[in-house]
Order: structure tokens, then C-alpha cells, then sequence
């Protein structure tokens, strides 16, 4: 009996300008996208044993111990696995790799993998004005704006080291938008040139408006499952891989290297080799976009390019429909949505690229996709490998 960890239904929540439908609520938006995704698969909550959530709401409370909540608020009997690891919007794909672990071992045998959050609605995402508390004592209280102020920095050094411009950066804003034309479900689907980028509102120099993810509610929903019982379900299955996290500073200043995105390079560097797979294998990359320079130094993290070859990796529409390397196929966080932790939507839109279903965005030829989620303020890095092969 093949326990091969994989993913057989995803969902993820209906906004319309940005926020949930009237009515919802940050718990009810996970049950629905649990039900919506067992559902795809075939499975009801009964058949969930194992649960991972992350988020910032309901803290201080109740939301505290979120996989608890979730479970009384789901019905849930019993689950045998319950992780809570939030290490910012890469925690679900954390999530998978630990799922992956305890499937394989025989801990439990399926996985939801929630998130919801109503930070636009509720006008909750405020990360300034922080206590002066441990590495916060430096940047907070010099005025650096969070997040946005750590990846100017980095954009920065970037730019310094390597020759990378903001014309760059607008490559990434503008092909990831032509993404997001062809996805109904995404926020903003007019398109933009790399004059709109360069023209678009200055936030944090070098960082425009166009340069910066979203502010919307959203969330979603992954299932996983072992290879024996996708034999019985609705959809094929998405193999896990491989898996790879590590994490390095909680504040900038603190970073090794703000123009080298290390905690990238060494969970990718696990997931490959995990999954015996490189970097020349990967039809698809899903990578947190929460801005442009995010993208930038994690496709030259992920091997993708070269250390400092980014620049010329996006150049001219490369990663844009139509080009030679499909990337952010949903729209990213910069144009599809970005309720505040973005790292379950990578997985969300590689398995629906691997399925096929993905209508007038889908990419031919699909097999291998590398999912990549960065926490914090390039704090903290969880890569997966789907494939829809097993070996």
C-alpha cells in the first residue's frame, strides 16, 4: 500500500474588489473552502485526521490555538495531527512539508491545509506602531515603513550588486498582471505596461504602487491524502515531492545578505533533492510575490537563473503568457489577491495547472511545478515539489 503523500482537492475563497461576500466571516470562509475541496476530491470532513492552520486573526483570543478552534468549529473528531506553525505567509507551505511527513509515517491519513483572513474588510493590516520589543527596538523606532521599507532595502542591494533596475522589477509587476487577464477570480485584471509601474505612485523608494501586492480578504484550502486512497477519489493526484524550510532573521537589519535570498536556496536545495528532481526540471514556479523584489531574488534563490541573472530572466515578457517560462500563472499577489499571508495559493494554482483545469490560463505540458513561500520580511522560506508523477 503506496502511503506517496499527495494533493487532491484545492479551493480558494470568491472575493469580488477585494473583499469576502457580505456575510462571511473568517471561519466560515475555511469551511467553505474545506467542503469545496473535499468535495473536488471526493471525501467529506469525516475522512480529515490531520489539520495545519495559520493565520493572524482572532489573537489575542481564541485564535491563539487555531488548529483547536478549527477543529471544534469544523467538527473534526479527534484529528491525530494538528500543526499551528505560523512563521508568516510561508507557513502553508511548511504546512505541506510537515503534512508530507506524518502521511508518509502513518501518523494520519488526510490533511486539510486552511487559511482565511478579512484583513481588507476589516482593515486590519497594521504593522507599524509595534512595541519596541527585541530586534523591533532598531527599525521600528527609526520610522523604516513594515514591510514595504525592508524590501526597498533589498531591491537596493540588489541593484548595487547586480545591475537589476526598476525596469526590472516592472517586467515582474506586468507579466504577472497579463497573468492575472485570464484569471476571472483575479482582483485586478486591466493591463499595465512597464510605464504604468515606473509612473505608478511611489511607495518606498525604489518601490511604486505597482510594485507592492494587494491588500484583500481571501483565503483557501488544501487536501492531502496518500496515493493508496486518491485511488478511489475524483481527482488524479498531485504528488508531494519533496520539501525543504529554513528561516534566518525576524528583522531586516539582521538579514545575512539583503541581496541574496539564502533561506530560499537552502529549502529549495532540500526539495530537490527530496524529490530528485533540479531546477531545469520545473515546467511552472509559483513564487510569493508580496512585491516584485520578492520574486526577483527568489527565482535566482530557486536556481532558476544565476546569482544576478535575474534581470535578465524577466526581460522582456519572459515569465508572461506566451513566454518561455510560465510564472505567478494565477495573477500573484500583485493582481489575483493578497489577504496578508500568500503562501497556500502557490500550491492552490500549481495543482489546478497540473490538473489542466485552468481554462484560458492554463500552461501546456505541465509536470513538474515548484511552489516557493517567503515569511516575514524575507525571514522565512518553504519550497515544495508537485509533479504529477511519482517517480
Amino acid at each position: 500500500m503506496s502511503r506517496q503523500p499527495c494533493i487532491v482537492g484545492v479551493a480558494d475563497v470568491p472575493i469580488e474588489g477585494g473583499k469576502v461576500r457580505p456575510g462571511t466571516t473568517v471561519l466560515s470562509m475555511q469551511r467553505d473552502a474545506a467542503h469545496e475541496a473535499l468535495a473536488q476530491a471526493g471525501l467529506t470532513l469525516k475522512d480529515v485526521d490531520g489539520l495545519a492552520v495559520a493565520g493572524m486573526w482572532g489573537m489575542p483570543g481564541p485564535g491563539a490555538m487555531m488548529p483547536v478552534l478549527l477543529t471544534e468549529y469544523l467538527g473534526i473528531e479527534f484529528p491525530k495531527w494538528l500543526d499551528g506553525t505560523n512563521v508568516g505567509g510561508s507557513a502553508f507551505v511548511l504546512h505541506a512539508g510537515h503534512a508530507y511527513e506524518m502521511i508518509k509515517a502513518g501518523v494520519c491519513d488526510t490533511v486539510l491545509i486552511l487559511y482565511g483572513s478579512m484583513q481588507r474588510t476589516d482593515a486590519s493590516r497594521s504593522l507599524g506602531g509595534r512595541p519596541a520589543l527585541f530586534s523591533n527596538q532598531f527599525d521600528m523606532v527609526a520610522g523604516l515603513p513594515t514591510p514595504v521599507g525592508a524590501y526597498s532595502m533589498a531591491a537596493h542591494r540588489h541593484f548595487h550588486e547586480y545591475g537589476s533596475s526598476p525596469e526590472t522589477l516592472a517586467e515582474i509587476a506586468v507579466s504577472t498582471r497579463a497573468w492575472a487577464a485570464l484569471n476571472p477570480a483575479a482582483t485586478y485584471r486591466d493591463p499595465i505596461t512597464i510605464d504604468d509601474v515606473l509612473n505608478s505612485t511611489p511607495i518606498t523608494d525604489p518601490l511604486h504602487l505597482l510594485d507592492c501586492c494587494l491588500v484583500t480578504d481571501g483565503g483557501g484550502c488544501v487536501v492531502m491524502t496518500t496515493e493508496e486512497r486518491a485511488k478511489d477519489l475524483k481527482t488524479k493526484p498531485v504528488y508531494v515531492l519533496g520539501h525543504g524550510e529554513s528561516a534566518t532573521h525576524s528583522n531586516i537589519n539582521y538579514m545575512p545578505d539583503m541581496a541574496r535570498l539564502e533561506v530560499a536556496e537552502r529549502s529549495s536545495a532540500a526539495a530537490y533533492r527530496m524529490a530528485g528532481r533540479s531546477a531545469k526540471d520545473m515546467d511552472l514556479a509559483m513564487i510569493y510575490d508580496s512585491f516584485t523584489i520578492t520574486v526577483l531574488l527568489t527565482l535566482e534563490a530557486l536556481g532558476l537563473c544565476g546569482r544576478g541573472e535575474g534581470k535578465d530572466f524577466v526581460k522582456g515578457q519572459r515569465t508572461a503568457p506566451g513566454g518561455e517560462f510560465p510564472l505567478n500563472t494565477n495573477g500573484g499577489g500583485l493582481s489575483y489577491c493578497h489577504p496578508g499571508m500568500y503562501g497556500i495559493f502557490t500550491m492552490i494554482e500549481a495543482a489546478r495547472q497540473l490538473w489542466g483545469i485552468c481554462g484560458d490560463r492554463q500552461v501546456n505540458n505541465v509536470k513538474n511545478a515548484i511552489c516557493h513561500g517567503t515569511g516575514g520580511v524575507l525571514s522565512s522560506g518553504g519550497t515544495v515539489i508537485l509533479s504529477t508523477e511519482k517517480d
